[in-house]
């Protein structure tokens, strides 16, 4: 099973090879970083392998008010079922929260898990790209930023 790690370095990948002073990390864009072991012990490392190779997505959606938050969070709810790449395995049910009244929209999250940390990418662009079809379709608007300009004189 491979295992996946982020540094607080921000280094992210697969780990391909542990020897006795550096080990060797993959990157999504498949470049091959050696970490000194000694650096290693003394960093932040997390992983996302471990104790199960599963990896929760967060999925920030913004809507104009005046939306329903029960349709928006059956809505989101609908979108993450139907998705292939979001686990179904007992005990990680996707959920919706409704973060905050932001300044132009109505803040929500969708979390769910994909089963496959390299899934991750894909998974967010699967979700996002059927949330913003789901949306469109229920004819919820997806606010941007406003200012008004008052000219004086």
């Amino acid at each position: 099973l491979p295992i996946y790690i982020v540094l607080d370095s921000g280094e992210r990948g697969e780990v391909m090879e542990v020897g006795m002073r550096s080990t060797r990390i993959k990157t999504r864009d498949d470049i091959l970083i050696t970490i000194p072991n000694s650096i290693l012990a003394n960093t932040k490392v997390i992983n996302e392998s471990a104790p199960i190779p599963r990896f929760r997505i967060k999925i920030p959606v913004g809507v104009a008010y005046g939306s329903s938050p029960e349709v928006v969070g059956e809505l989101l709810l609908g979108v993450a079922a139907g998705s292939s790449l979001v686990s179904k395995a007992p005990g990680v049910e996707s959920r919706v929260r409704f973060r905050s009244m932001g300044p132009s929209s109505l803040d929500f999250e969708l979390l769910c898990w994909v089963d496959d940390p390299r899934d991750k990418g894909k998974a967010s662009h699967e979700l996002l790209t059927a949330i913003y079809q789901a949306l469109t379709e229920a004819g919820i608007s997806i606010p941007f930023p406003q200012m008004d300009v008052h000219v004086i004189n």
